[in-house]
């Protein structure tokens, strides 16, 4: 149960620190709390109106004018917050139907946005909790200090909403979109594969599965793989004495009732231990960049297949992400891949557990471009570019005649539909790709 509640946990503070919800919610919580607590205080500490000078608030004994700003403030607050929160969903719709709506996720994490909106609704309820402190009877009373912070965060407001408004104009450009993508799942790759990659590539190798009857434990949720816990997996191997398969990778998607987890030895796993397994593996009905380099790519892959339909018909943008997407297979490559065979202690697996290959991840970053752009020459010498780009950062033999293979299947492909001048740029382009040399 503990397990349970721990990865629950997990996913949701993953989802809320992506949402609208909790940094705007906290701010908002905490700017309430200071007004309430320093109104309080001003009426049992003199000192601090004594401070301000008439000069900066001449109406020290006029509750009247106190109400009025910090009313007027209130009130004025919320129109805005209103003004933003249509610019926000504007922008939301904007962002789905011209980009993708997979890219929504990046929006609503944007902490820029998630800032403005607390310190709008901070504002607000930084007033309202002022207002209670000031009174008429039976002795007027203001806290000034309060009222005076409350119309300095006025003015940051009115500052804050130009900054908004330049930050979203930047926010809905393209460039700027893929660009936050591809930083993204960067983070992920770090994450997920920390160590460089030596000069010395060895082939990892499976020891033999434990001899015994095998268990097989189904999903009880449909939805997809969002995370793996590996660490907490291979405790429960080495507790239990098993060896435990991973059947569906992360960004798979598993329906109830299918294989999820295959065990040996299978008598040593009861309904408890079963359940307690499958608390290590997150499932949920939307993908997320927990551990799913993939999916950050598919979001770019995305954006660039609705560039190049003939309804919008923008190379350039198209462009842009497959430099992107060779910015995120560069660091792929050059990072110790995560392993597929976990031991404990050496020599005993204990964990097997599949994770996207690196054609895999080619796959997906270039077939559908390589096959949509075969009447496009620009995108298609883009193509062959990110080919060489990618060559020229690995010395794997393997890896390279991959990458060289993929560059020729794109001048094969185009063969058919582009003019032969075309072609010869792209020839030339693939000769180089060819003769990029070893690093």
């Amino acid at each position: 149960m503990r397990e349970r509640l721990t990865l629950m946990l997990r996913s949701a503070l993953y989802a809320m620190r992506g949402g609208f919800l909790v940094r705007p919610l906290l701010i908002a919580l905490v700017f309430g709390a200071v007004g309430a607590i320093l109104s309080f205080a001003e009426e049992y500490i003199p000192e601090l109106d004594a401070r301000i000078p008439e000069v900066l608030f001449p109406a020290h004994q006029d509750p009247q004018v106190a109400l009025s700003i910090l009313s007027g403030i209130a009130s004025s607050i919320m129109t805005v917050v209103s003004i933003v929160f249509a610019i926000l969903l504007m922008t939301l719709t904007l962002a789905s139907t011209q980009f993708s709506p997979r890219i929504l996720v990046s929006f609503v994490r944007d902490r820029a946005t998630q800032w403005t909106l607390g310190i709008f609704l901070g504002t607000f309820s930084y007033c309202m909790a002022a207002l209670p402190s000031v009174r008429s009877l039976p002795k007027p009373y203001v806290p000034v200090l309060t009222l005076l912070i409350a119309m300095v965060l006025a003015l940051v407001c009115v500052g804050w909403l130009i900054f908004f408004i330049n930050h979203i104009s930047r926010s809905i450009s393209v460039n700027h979109i893929v660009d936050r993508i591809a930083g993204e799942a960067l983070l992920v790759i770090d994450q997920l594969m920390p160590h460089p990659r030596g000069s010395y590539e060895g082939s990892e190798q499976a020891t033999p599965p434990h001899q015994g009857k095998e268990r097989v434990i189904v999903s009880r949720k449909s939805g997809y793989v969002r995370f793996v816990d590996v660490a907490f997996l291979v405790e429960c191997a080495k507790t239990f004495g098993v060896q435990i398969t991973l059947d569906r990778r992360v960004g798979h998607f598993v329906p109830a009732g299918a294989p999820l987890l295959r065990v040996v030895d299978a008598g040593r796993v009861t309904l408890e231990r079963e359940a307690r397994l499958l608390t290590a593996i997150d499932i949920g009905p939307t993908r997320t960049l927990q551990q799913d380099v993939e999916f950050g790519v598919i979001q770019i892959v995305d954006i660039a297949l609705r560039a190049m339909s003939p309804a919008v018909n923008d190379p350039s943008t198209a462009i842009s992400c497959v430099d992107q997407l060779s910015r995120i297979l560069i660091r792929w490559l050059g990072r110790v891949h995560p392993p597929a065979y976990v031991y404990s202690p050496p020599h005993v697996l204990r964990v097997a557990l599949p994770w996207i290959s690196f054609d895999g991840l080619l796959d997906t970053a270039f077939e559908q471009l390589r096959h949509y752009a075969q009447s496009d020459s620009a995108v298609s010498l883009r193509l062959l570019r990110a080919y060489a780009d990618i060559v020229s950062t690995t010395s794997n033999p393997d890896y390279r005649s991959t990458l060289v293979q993929r560059a020729r299947r794109v001048v094969a492909g185009c063969a058919a539909h582009l003019p032969e001048d075309d072609l010869a740029r792209l020839r030339q382009r693939l000769a180089a790709v060819e003769a990029e040399p070893t690093p």
